[in-house]
């Protein structure tokens, strides 16, 4: 028969510790939670409680909670103790401590994409192995720690009322505050990097400067420039001063040019020189080429990652191309059609590839009259040939009809939005 005993951290932190002849043997002042999940019955991961912290004559010492139970009677939590194990040292190092790290402290609800404080930690004790199961972000927590939910409860209850609560299991949360133990935790943030960018943008602003740092610096330099392109302007520079010249470098080199110029545009002049000498020569060159656009130029905006071919380039070749360079989704919004001395003499659509026979040349389908802007015409042009024309990207070349770049139609929404941000103000 399955042994269950659900309780609350904040029941058992302070309570008293007496052995199997009913003697005192102290007070409790933490659990400590496993940095290794464990399977249950069930066949579900969860953290286990493997250590216990007692305060005993006056001294913390830290014990294995392999000999000790709790219970429950009535309303009244029991723990017993029929062994005092000390915890091994390897176990202390890499264990989690409850009440220390994870209440009060900020996490990140998964589901609900926002950034919490844990108010309780609720826990389970399983056939005597005792795991932790959800965290408490509600009302209803925050009074179970300072005593009072049972009054509140009736007080609510007179009104036909209830107190609110949330919980948040521990597979849907991840904690930001685990680099505090003296070891890297290897699953810290894992949970983290399975969100879309936007959402963890959102996340990162919202977290206090400390914590800000610590969960950026801990996203592989791929997800940070994405997530770092999803900021407010505000919230990138904060994330900027934060960090190394070195470090800060090798993320903008994995943005693309045009957004690594607008964070750079915004930054101290000697700030933005900087960076760019740690850049490598090739992502330096093209960003400082877009910094010399004025903010009211269509340059200013137009990103160079572009795809162009020749004419005479085949389909196969084309997608043999884009198998290899993986490009991103925006780049595919436009092909170009160049000369060899890189002018832009047409265009053509994945439609027209897709449809293709492989061995077909591109001028065969490719549209050799193109919309186009230069780079020095002004951004406010934009948005009228993406609306009469319909277009996703506009291909952008200098005065000698050299094609630079494209601009994309989330980039002429974005600067329109700022526009009249600014405006507001």
């Amino acid at each position: 028969m399955t042994s269950t005993v659900p309780f609350f951290l904040s029941r058992i932190i302070g309570a008293k510790v007496y052995d199997s002849a009913s003697k005192f043997v102290g007070t409790v002042k933490d659990l400590l939670l496993s940095a290794e999940l464990s399977t249950n019955q069930e066949s579900i991961e969860r953290p286990v409680v493997h250590g216990i912290s007692l305060k005993i004559n006056n001294q913390i010492n830290h014990f294995s909670f392999d000999h000790f139970e709790v219970s429950k009677k009535k309303r009244t939590l029991l723990v017993r103790c029929n062994k005092l194990e000390e915890l091994p040292e390897n176990k202390k190092e890499t264990s989690i401590p409850l009440a220390g790290l994870v209440l009060d402290k900020q996490i990140v609800d998964l589901n609900g994409r926002k950034v919490v404080r844990v108010n309780d930690v609720r826990l389970v004790t399983i056939n005597n192995i005792t795991y932790a199961i959800a965290v408490d972000v509600g009302i209803e927590g925050l009074l179970r720690r300072i005593g009072i939910v049972q009054p509140v409860k009736f007080l609510f209850s007179l009104v036909k009322s209830t107190v609110p609560s949330k919980f948040i299991s521990w597979d849907d949360m991840e904690a930001i505050d685990y680099s505090n133990l003296s070891i890297k935790l290897t699953s810290t943030y894992s949970k983290l990097n399975t969100l879309h960018p936007s959402d963890l943008a959102d996340i990162i602003e919202d977290l206090d400067n400390r914590s800000r740092q610590s969960v950026f610096l801990a996203l592989d330099e791929e997800m940070a420039a994405d997530v770092l392109e999803e900021m407010e302007p505000k919230a990138q520079i904060k994330i900027i001063e934060g960090m190394s010249v070195e470090k800060m470098a090798d993320v903008l080199e994995k943005m693309p040019a045009n957004e690594a110029a607008d964070i750079l545009d915004s930054l101290e002049e000697e700030k933005a020189e900087l960076l760019l000498n740690e850049m490598e020569a090739e992502s330096s060159s093209e960003v400082r080429e877009l910094l010399e656009y004025e903010n009211y130029e269509v340059g200013s905006i137009m990103t160079t990652e572009i795809l162009a071919y020749e004419e005479n380039t085949t389909v196969e070749a084309v997608f043999e191309d884009l198998r290899l360079n993986q490009p991103e989704v925006e780049s595919m919004f436009g092909f170009f059609v160049i000369n060899k001395n890189n002018e832009l003499i047409a265009t053509f659509s994945f439609r027209d590839l897709a449809v293709s026979a492989p061995g077909t040349q591109i001028s065969a389908f490719m549209n050799d009259d193109p919309i186009f802007l230069f780079d020095e015409q002004k951004i406010d042009d934009v948005a009228e040939l993406v609306s009469k024309y319909n277009l996703l990207a506009i291909p952008v070349v200098n005065k000698e009809n050299q094609l630079e770049g494209m601009v994309v139609i989330h980039d002429v929404i974005e600067d329109l939005v700022n526009k009249r941000r600014t405006n507001k103000k």
